[in-house]
């Protein structure tokens, strides 16, 4: 019997779930009979402030929101921009005979249906709705087979929130006092952070070592074929018997590390020039199977690291996408670590591969992924099209970057039910002797696929960009052991060996899931999270930590160690899966993390066990915050470049020194903000130094004999005077000294004091219109422009201030002002076309900074990117992020309500009336709580709107 005939009889049933858009699409399953509401999200949480915590608390419970001192209670509070939507699903609540449940099935999920509960406090039966998709069948089974609340999810959800909590709470006021003021500290967000600077410092350290090698091209004296080629090209391998040093024979400061013949540039072409009439004849042939099996349905972290290589999208951009394509029936839950398949789904995928591809390339048995990262959390299937048979990306009628993200799960679904893809590999050795008599031996090898099996349908990525992907063929001649070869041509090759690639969003990923390192589900969150917060920046693709995270992680790594060791890390990851599974209490857990106390059963087989032995403990973060005694701000925050010069983040950015302030020799520069660390070595930081500090004395002013210097300030290059000693600099008789902002044309070290005075005149007065309103010509933020009253013109150039006359003024007044946009600006930069739109991209300068743009979307360039080195892979990622996050809501001003006639005469009344009219202004002492409420209600309807969530965002780790 379907939802709706059930209703039919048993009253109205109220569905809550996450988001908007989830309730629009179960709407239209369930009938007339549900009423399907949102809670847009967490609809009570941590207290963000001590300004939400209820009066009745005080302390450490009002600073933490939790109360530390009786079993860490947390203290809870209907988020600001939920009351409204409360104040519905009550009234809702109060219409319905039976409450169903419908968050998602995981712990953030299961944690939003009892807070649910705990705020709705409903009277009527209750019941867990759960599915995986969003299709008819999966929400009518779902009603049809509801379970209880899961109390064990909610209290490991409730342990994690709270331990972030502390850490957080705890860990980011140290950074203030000690780094710099409004910086964050996070438990998985900090090892990152860690991971991408260790990454940087290996290549700071890294030294570069330079190889020879040598490449023959053999010929067969065959005229050749596609499938037999007539040449073959082959490496040096061994020259005597020893094999030639490649780059993976070298450690990171340039040394050898294994017993190999290392060829510098005159030994190899010495080695060339003996070869030039040597014979050549293969010495052997070794043939081999090459079989490669299919790869397992995506789970959320290989989604977002396909996702990353193929599409270019951010790990954020992917998890937006696909929640949208999960909340309207195109995909399973896309926040899973499970690589499974149901029976439905291994179906569908099966008769897909028989009638896309044919019976051919079917396995006789269903393929089975049973794998699962240890600490898996859900119990959902793989991502994959939903329903029980599967959609084609053509039969969707999806388009852009949703199109693209369903075609990748699609395939790489159907992909996994194929066959093998098998063939041969080969390796062919030619060896030949040097008129020295040196015997030179070269290898070739090659891969042919005889079946090509799923790779039919799909082909995995590779971090490496120069990586040869698994469908790519290399067909060698086909030659026999003794047959003879010519040497067609015979080149040097000089090689260096390069310093670790830094990481991209999908090789972090990869490695916080390989280090069991925080919940895949968290990860987007975790990478947005110190990108947003200025601890690591991109180039490209790249993941470049900024000067601030070295202070960041040199202060955690020296004081708080155990914090951000891995495996610490990892473990404390098995303690909370420990208390999610009942084999551990949450209490006694958290008391030894903040206090050092708890009893050994409880703790036994924890973190505490793990670490990196620098003698900290898992207990006591409440101890290790207190004594900040012995944390060195400056020490911290100073970094060894050499020559005696020290690279320091200040408050107001990073900067470089040389010497103690104060003394004669003293030096000091500032850094780019965009700068890799890498790329501060001593030359550089030498040319810094060597730049004027930002004074230029130009002279002084004949009128006022006040000095004039040039300097280099936030905005860009200025002039300004320098005022006398006691000038006053506050109250009525404030000074300020005249200032102005030099023209693009001008540059600090060539700016005269004549143009100096010249630029501090401005503005300008023209002169006046017939009315007697004066035109002056003035340099603003956008440009020079004219104004007469309140009416201003824009100029085309800078020089005009100076040159323009008062006729030419009236003219342009004499015209309309145009309203239009003006005559677009020719692009500062192409990239290609966009794979999404097709159209071409290109990057622009704008009102605001440069932007990229394909005509339909514009993204901003971000602080991190600059014209000159954004890559076309960049730009598509910016277009990306910007289509997920759809377009701009307006915002709507929203009338003041009329004040009621009836509240004006309340002044004289009780509090008790006083309440029903909190909105009143009452003169009566007896109002105090009316004023505090009316206090309340204004101050929450200045309080931003927070963005609605789509849907369930993970707390942040």
């Amino acid at each position: 019997m379907s939802p709706t005939s059930e209703t039919a009889h048993g009253g109205r049933r109220l569905v809550i779930v996450e988001s908007p858009a989830k309730a629009k699409t179960i709407k239209g399953y369930l009938g007339p009979g549900y009423v399907v509401e949102a809670s847009v999200g967490h609809i009570r949480d941590l207290p963000n402030g001590a300004a939400e915590v209820p009066d009745k608390y005080t302390g450490e419970v009002r600073r933490l929101g939790v109360d530390v001192e009786h079993d860490f209670q947390p203290i809870y509070v209907v988020n600001a921009d939920k009351k409204a939507q409360v104040k519905k699903l009550k009234d809702l609540l109060k219409e319905s005979d039976e409450l169903f449940l419908a968050t998602d099935e995981d712990r953030e999920g299961e944690a939003i249906a009892w807070h649910l509960l705990e705020v709705l406090k409903p009277k009527v039966p209750v019941k867990r709705m759960v599915f995986h998709e969003i299709t008819k069948a999966a929400i009518q089974e779902a009603v049809a087979s509801p379970r209880d609340l899961n109390k064990r999810m909610v209290d490991a959800q409730e342990t994690r929130r709270i331990l972030d909590r502390l850490y957080g709470y705890e860990v980011s006021p140290v950074l203030w006092k000690k780094v710099m003021p409004r910086l964050s500290a996070g438990r998985v967000q900090s090892v990152a952070t860690r991971l991408v600077v260790e990454r940087e410092r290996e290549r700071i350290a890294f030294r570069s070592a330079e190889y020879w090698d040598l490449t023959g091209t053999f010929g067969t004296g065959r005229a050749g074929d596609k499938s037999d080629p007539s040449q073959l090209v082959a490496k040096l391998t061994t020259v005597d018997g020893k094999r030639v040093a490649q780059g993976r024979d070298f450690n990171s400061v340039g040394q050898l590390k294994s017993d190999t013949l290392h060829l510098d540039e005159a030994n190899a072409r010495a080695l060339a020039a003996a070869l030039e009439d040597a014979r050549f004849a293969v010495r052997s042939v070794e043939s081999k199977p090459y079989r490669r099996s299919p790869y397992a349905p995506f789970r959320t972290t290989t989604m977002q690291q396909e996702a990353s290589r193929k599409l270019g999208f951010g790990a954020k951009a992917t998890m937006q996408i696909a929640q949208k394509l999960y909340e309207n029936g195109f995909i399973t839950y896309m926040r899973t670590d499970s690589t499974t398949l149901s029976d439905t789904a291994v179906s569908a995928a099966r008769a897909q591969v028989t009638q896309l591809y044919g019976s051919s390339y079917l396995p006789d048995k269903p393929r089975t992924y049973a794998g699962k990262v240890k600490n898996a959390q859900e119990a959902h299937e793989a991502i994959r099209p939903s329903g029980d048979r599967f959609r084609t990306p053509a039969e969707t009628g999806l388009t852009g970057d949703q199109f693209r993200l369903y075609e990748l799960i699609w395939k790489r679904t159907v992909a996994s039910q194929m066959k093998d893809a098998v063939g041969n590999s080969v390796t062919v050795k030619i060896g030949g002797t040097a008129s020295d008599g040196r015997d030179a031996e070269f290898s070739a090898s090659g891969k042919t696929i005889t079946f090509h099996g799923f790779l039919k349908a799909y082909v995995e990525g590779a971090d490496d960009p120069n990586a040869e992907l698994d469908d790519r063929e290399r067909r060698l001649p086909q030659v026999g052991e003794g047959d003879a070869l010519s040497a067609d041509d015979m080149s040097v090759d000089g090689h260096a060996t390069k310093p670790p690639a830094r990481y991209t969003e999908a090789s972090l990923v990869k490695e916080l899931e390989e280090r069991e390192i925080g919940r895949p589900s968290t990860y987007a969150s975790i990478i947005g999270t110190i990108l947003d917060r200025g601890y690591v920046f991109k180039k490209g693709t790249a993941l470049v930590p900024s000067f601030l995270s070295f202070a960041v992680v040199n202060l955690l790594e020296k004081h708080f160690g155990r914090l951000v060791d891995y495996d610490f890390t990892a473990k404390m990851e098995d303690d909370l899966d420990r208390i999610a599974r009942g084999e551990a209490q949450a209490v006694p857990w958290l008391k030894r993390f903040y206090f050092g106390e708890g009893d050994d059963e409880a703790t036994a087989g924890s973190a505490s066990d793990a670490g990196n032995g620098d003698g900290d403990h898992l207990g006591g973060l409440k101890e290790l915050v207190t004594d900040l005694g012995a944390i060195d701000a400056r020490e911290i925050s100073s970094f060894p470049v050499g020559e005696g010069i020290l690279l320091r983040v200040g408050r107001y950015g990073p900067y470089i020194e040389r010497g103690e302030k104060g003394e004669e020799n003293h030096q000091r520069a500032d850094v780019p903000d965009d700068l890799a660390p890498d790329e501060l070595t001593v030359d550089y930081a030498e040319e810094l130094l060597a730049k004027p500090s930002g004074d230029f004395a130009l002279g002084k002013d004949p009128h006022s004999g006040n000095e004039i210097v040039a300097k280099d300030g936030r905005y860009g290059p200025y002039v300004t005077e320098v005022l006398p000693e006691g000038t006053p600099k506050t109250g009525k008789n404030a000074v300020k000294p005249r200032t102005a902002s030099l023209f693009k044309s001008m540059s600090l070290d060539t700016v005269t004091l004549e143009e100096a005075l010249r630029l501090m005149s401005l503005p300008r007065v023209v002169g006046t219109d017939a009315e007697g309103v004066e035109i002056t010509a003035q340099n603003g933020r956008y440009g020079p422009y004219l104004k007469k009253g309140t009416d201003s013109r824009s100029l085309e150039a800078e020089e005009q201030l100076f040159s323009i006359t008062l006729e030419e003024a009236l003219e342009i007044y004499s015209k309309p002002k145009q309203r239009g946009r003006a005559a677009a600006k020719p692009p500062l930069k192409e990239l290609g076309e966009d794979p999404v739109s097709g159209k071409p991209v290109v990057v622009k300068d704008g009102r605001f900074g440069a932007y990229v743009t394909d005509g339909e979307t514009n993204a901003t360039l971000r602080a991190a990117d600059s014209v000159e080195e954004i890559t076309a892979e960049r730009g598509f990622e910016l277009l990306a992020e910007k289509r997920a996050k759809g377009p701009a809501k307006k915002k709507t001003a929203k009338k003041a309500p009329a004040k009621k006639t009836a509240a004006k005469k309340t002044a004289a009344k009780k509090t008790t009336t006083a309440k029903k009219t909190a909105t009143a202004k009452t003169a009566a002492k007896k109002t105090t709580t009316a004023k505090k409420a009316t206090a309340k209600t204004a101050a929450a309807k200045k309080a931003p709107a927070k963005k609605t969530a789509s849907a369930t965002v993970p707390s942040e780790d």
